[in-house]
Formats: C-alpha cells, structure tokens, sequence
C-alpha cells in the first residue's frame, strides 16, 4: 500500500511537471521559414520607392497580427514576378490582373485571398490619353500616330488598350510606331512631354495627372481589381488567418489607413473568385 502511494505521488509530480513546462513554453502563430520571415511579393508598376512606400504600412500590420516579421519584395519585371510566385518563392503575392490570368495559366489553381476594392467597387477602368492641346478626339485618328503602353504584361497599359485600339480599326502595325515605357507613370509623362500622340494607363495615373494636361479619348469596360494571392508554401499554411486579417482591415481607422496607403481611395480588400476574371480571359484570348 504504501508503495502505491509513492508512485501515485511521484506520477503526480511528474504531470505537475510536465503541465508548466508545457504552460511556458511560448506559442507560435506561424511557421515561418528558416529567417523565421515572411515576404509579400509585389510587380514593379511603380518605382521601388513608391511601392514601399505603400505597401510598409500592410506589412507592419500583418507581422504585428501573425507574430512573424514580414518583408516586400518587388518583382525586377512582370514575368519575373509570375515566375516568382508560380516557383513559391514568396509567401504572399500581390498582382495585376492580367498576371493573375498568366499565372493560372502557366502554373495552374492559385489560392485567392483578397481583391482591392475601389470607392466600394472591386473593379476598375483605364484610360486612353492624349495631351488637353491635342487634336485628335477619337480612337480611329491614332492611324500613323506614336503610341506608349507601360508594360507588354500589364493590363491597362498593353492587354486591355491594345485590345480597344484593334476593335476600332487600329492595329498596332497602323500606328506610326509604339514603345514600352515600363510602367503607367512613364506613360503619363511622355505623352506630356510630346513624345507620343497617345498613351495607355490606368484610372489612378490618369486622375493624378489629368490636371497636369492629360486628356481621355477612351475608358476600357470594368476589370476586376488588382488581387492578393497565396502561393502555397508547405511550411505556411495560414491563408485562412490572412484573409480574415484583410477582410477587417476596413473596420478600423488603422485599417483605413493602411488601405489609403496601398492606393488612394480604396475602401476595402473583399472577396474574390477566379471567376470575376473571366471577362479579362476573353479579352486577351483574342488577340
């Protein structure tokens, strides 16, 4: 009897034991990688500066929320970022469009998590522009003109306007000659500075610098907004956890303000399907 006693106490001490350390040990949100870090990937449709400028506030709240330090990472092209998020090296990714469609296409199914949503609308337009002191009024007068686009993957710098100058009659082999600038700032700049007839950019370019002498002679229809998605990394499972994150992001004044600094006037990052892109799908299927 006595004997029992004595393992029963022992057990005892041994559980209690066992309980704090288990009590002590500190949890872990997330798994991250060997850096125990986590990086956001984003396309380079502004200069570096600028985006990290605005995509800062976004990462110091998600590392705050998730307990794992988060960097940015900006893609050197279009198809590198493609590349980057099909190959799983960024944990979160954030891209246009058209990209969305090129990677889907490529590499396959990718887990959505948010899209932007603009003044409470998940879309977007883009814009044809002109100088305010330019003749030209229509989309047909860019015959034998110079054209700018921003990048060959960008979607309303090439894949939408280059589809809105085909369905009126102008084919890029009709227009005096075209250039890539890079990106939609680039654009703006050089039909200001007179070094193309026209160019292609989109709705938030085309507001910044309509006072600076830009004039609009097209609006491409509506296209669902700029998407975050989750490339899958085995050791980073949490995608759950990061859209809840991103759906309250909209509910607080915090929040608000991280939302105004990815782009002005965003109200929200909501759902999204792969669906709401299938109108883009049939647009660059067909040229």
């Amino acid at each position: 009897m006595k004997q029992h006693k004595q393992i029963n106490i022992l057990y005892t001490c041994m559980l209690t034991i066992l309980l704090m350390m288990l009590m002590a040990t500190p949890v872990v949100k997330i798994s991250a990688d060997e850096n125990n870090s986590l990086l956001l990937g984003v396309h380079p449709y502004l200069p570096p500066a600028d985006l990290e400028k605005r995509f800062t506030p976004l990462i110091q709240y998600l590392s705050r929320q998730l307990g794992v330090p988060m960097k940015l990472s900006i893609s050197k092209d279009y198809e590198t970022h493609i590349e980057n998020i099909g190959n799983k090296v960024f944990d979160i990714a954030y891209l246009g469009p058209s990209s969305y469609v090129d990677l889907i296409n490529k590499y396959g199914p990718h887990t959505l998590l948010a899209r932007l949503e603009i003044a409470g609308k998940p879309y977007f337009n883009g814009y044809i522009v002109v100088r305010q002191d330019s003749n030209i009024q229509t989309l047909e007068e860019l015959k034998g003109k110079r054209f700018a686009f921003g990048s060959p993957h960008s979607t309303m710098s090439y894949l939408v306007p280059r589809h809105m100058l085909i369905e009126a009659g102008v084919s890029l082999e009709s227009l005096r000659e075209y250039k890539f600038q890079g990106n939609h700032r680039n654009v703006a700049l050089g039909v200001l500075l007179g070094e193309f007839d026209a160019g292609a950019i989109k709705e938030e370019t085309y507001f910044k610098f309509k006072k600076k002498g830009l004039r609009s002679i097209a609006i491409s229809p509506p296209i669902s907004e700029h998407v975050f998605v989750f490339p899958g990394k085995p050791f980073f499972q949490k995608h759950n956890m990061l859209q809840d994150l991103m759906y309250q992001l909209s509910k607080t004044d915090e929040g608000r303000s991280i939302l105004m600094s990815i782009k002005k006037g965003v109200s929200g990052l909501v759902p999204v399907i792969d669906k709401d892109y299938d109108n883009l799908r049939n647009i660059m299927r067909k040229h």
